[in-house]
């Protein structure tokens, strides 16, 4: 699950009207999301999930195991006795943009896979509603070779101090950006081999650094292919898979 600085920043800034965050603030939004993703595991609920379902339901193959997360709703600490939403605003409120606490627009992609996990006192019939209407109202941002792609759990104990909260974990081909964005930062900086000595002096070989940027690299490239891929192109990606299982 990835979870970056910049992103938590931005979600104390504009939706928590922070003036001065501090690391405490953003390990609460930390705390609460992984708290939510793990709830299952926990506590008893109408329908559950564990790791491995959540493995299976979001990695579709293999390298594309990076996942947007996001929560709702979204609270500073001691103030959230004073939030109560509905599971349609939960809802809405956790597919936002807004709310992705790894600094990519999941706008600018599409999901392979997501799951959702509700905890509190609600009906599994409104959640699935909620689900199907996501689905229906964004069908462009979902891929349409991958059918009934997100999966929801419910957990029927809330967070402390909040009467429903959900938590979002989602395999968006826009994590790309984030990726991207690290690759240049580097490239910049390993042009110039700037701190390099650092690494070398301890026994690393620059070459490490290359093939690195190589995967990276090709990372991106693989999110691209399946953001592009259509349902006709499905016949393709099974003759591959089935030449590299024989292979």
């Amino acid at each position: 699950m990835v979870l970056d600085n910049e992103a938590l920043y931005d979600i104390c800034f504009r939706t928590l009207k922070l003036s001065t965050p501090s690391f405490g603030d953003l390990n609460h939004l930390i705390s609460a999301t992984m708290s939510g993703v793990t709830c299952c595991l926990r506590f008893p609920g109408q329908l559950n999930s564990d790791l491995r379902k959540l493995a299976v339901n979001l990695i579709p193959f293999p390298r594309l195991h990076f996942f947007m997360v996001g929560f709702a709703p979204l609270t500073s600490r001691g103030s959230q006795q004073y939030i109560s939403l509905t599971v349609p605003e939960l809802t809405q409120q956790m597919w936002d943009a807004k709310n992705m606490m790894c600094a990519a627009d999941p706008r600018h992609g599409r999901y392979l896979t997501a799951s959702a996990m509700f905890r509190g006192k609600m009906s599994t019939k409104e959640v699935d509603e909620q689900m199907i209407n996501v689905q229906n109202k964004n069908s462009s941002y979902f891929v349409e070779w991958i059918p009934n792609n997100v999966k929801s759990s419910v957990c029927d104990i809330p967070p402390r101090g909040l009467k429903m909260a959900s938590t979002f974990v989602g395999n968006s081909t826009s994590i790309q950006e984030m990726f991207r964005r690290v690759s240049e930062q580097f490239t910049a900086m390993f042009r110039r081999k700037a701190f390099l000595h650092w690494y070398t002096g301890e026994g690393m070989d620059e070459m490490e650094f290359t093939e690195a940027e190589s995967n990276m690299n090709d990372l991106v490239s693989e999110y691209q292919q399946y953001q592009d891929a259509t349902a006709d192109d499905e016949g393709e990606y099974e003759d591959g898979a089935e030449e590299n299982y024989e292979a």
